[in-house]
């Protein structure tokens, strides 16, 4: 079993506490987000891989080496500034925590992500092309891969689109940002690959593959997984053990929170010593345990 350490929300920059109580437990109960009755338990003696995604790897780093289960880390770095992701910490520190990351688990085990891509009058392609050089420039030699995307028209970037004054991203620009990005990367010896993107950029060296194939979880664990079938990417199949509208860094592009009163609210029923991200099991609640 893949567990995904969240796709739903920032757990490392936010709930490390928790997630290391539910390590040392030796479990970790998450709802349906469906069917909030059904809970999956999921025991880490089933887990061959924690794929890590974050924007702040800081409050994990010095526990890694005590976590005896194959890590994979993704962080994410863009260059926006506080109007569109107003409690993300210091790009400098991020970078900081990356390097440390490499060394930790090894280059080939840390992928950056620079997306997604959104453009506006601040953010140009001019921007981002200033901002992906020097991004390149600091990763040379730290990590083998950087992931993009495009910004999708989720219901938090609708809502915010009066203040991040979106502009759509062509075709034209998508070529344009995939050629000057395969540039640079190729230049800084970094392999640029796409994220779930309908656009073919194999022309400019931009490779167009799945976050986590099902080949590289074989390679890291030795097992066989299907593909995710709960999203049409082309992973291999994980397990998400977080909770949508929980994370604080409140990015105005963000899918997976999407009511920010509800963001402030499940903040506050968080307990670190819960077996649950946020709030605490029920008497009524079905608990059924995951296997691999």
């Amino acid at each position: 079993m893949i567990l995904n350490v969240s796709g739903r929300t920032d757990i490392v920059a936010f709930y490390t506490p928790w997630f290391l109580n539910r390590l040392k437990e030796g479990f970790v109960d998450v709802r349906n987000p469906f069917y909030p009755k059904k809970v999956s338990r999921i025991y880490f003696q089933d887990v061959d891989l924690l794929v890590f995604c974050t924007k702040n790897p800081l409050p994990i780093l010095p526990y890694l080496k005590e976590i005896q289960i194959p890590i994979l880390f993704h962080v994410t770095l863009t260059p926006y500034k506080k109007d569109i992701e107003p409690n993300v910490i210091e790009k400098a520190k991020i970078i900081e925590g990356i390097k440390e990351l490499s060394n930790i688990l090894g280059k080939e085990k840390v992928y950056v992500r620079y997306d997604p891509i959104l453009l506006n009058e601040i953010y140009t392609i001019e921007y981002h092309t200033k901002a992906f050089e020097k991004l390149c420039t600091l990763l040379e030699g730290v990590v083998e891969h950087i992931i993009i995307s495009f910004v999708d028209p989720y219901k938090n970037v609708q809502k915010n689109q009066s203040e991040i004054k979106l502009k759509p991203i062509t075709e034209s620009d998508r070529k344009t940002i995939g050629n000057l990005f395969g540039k640079m990367s190729k230049k800084h010896h970094i392999q640029v690959q796409l994220c779930y993107e309908q656009i073919d950029l194999t022309e400019y060296g931009i490779l167009n593959t799945p976050c986590i194939s099902k080949e590289q979880a074989y390679e890291i664990t030795k097992k066989k997984f299907s593909k995710w079938k709960a999203r049409n990417c082309g992973c291999a199949e994980m397990v998400d053990i977080g909770v949508y509208n929980t994370c604080n860094h409140l990015c105005k592009y963000c899918y997976a929170n999407y009511e920010e009163k509800k963001v402030k609210k499940n903040i506050l029923e968080h307990d670190v010593s819960s077996s649950l991200l946020i709030g605490h099991l029920n008497s009524d609640d079905e608990i059924k345990v995951r296997k691999k």
